[in-house]
């Protein structure tokens, strides 16, 4: 049965825009493959075996289907995995876009609006 390193595959199958942006992704130890975790990158995949990492804020179930030749295009890469991932939520896909843009009041670094209203408080023009 024929194998290929992870970094590789993980490039071919475009979830990784270089290959050493692979590698060091797998070095973070943040894989498993069919449940046990790694920290290498030269670990081989075959056909079969199933990935679960995080990318973003999205925890990624991968199930490899085939290996592939070469880095084509997206259509190609798609058909080198099936993806296991639970469905996303909300109107972007994500959960956080809904919280984007609020904070609590008083956190982080003044709005525009609070800084005019901390001037005018002051007595500065």
């Amino acid at each position: 049965m024929e194998t290929l390193r992870l970094d590789k595959w993980l490039w071919q199958a475009r979830f990784f825009k270089s290959r050493s942006l692979a590698s060091r992704f797998c070095r973070q130890g943040n894989f498993r493959i069919n449940g046990h975790p790694l920290g290498k990158t030269h670990v081989t995949v075959k056909p079969g075996d199933v990935l679960t990492f995080a990318k973003g804020p999205h925890e990624r179930i991968v199930k490899i289907i085939d290996l592939g030749t070469r880095r084509g295009p997206a259509q190609e890469a798609q058909g080198l995995y099936k993806d296991l991932s639970p469905p996303r939520q909300g109107k972007n896909k994500t959960p956080y876009a809904q919280i984007s843009g609020r904070r609590e009041p008083g956190a982080g670094r003044p709005t525009k609006a609070e800084r005019r209203a901390t001037d005018k408080l002051k007595g500065r023009p």
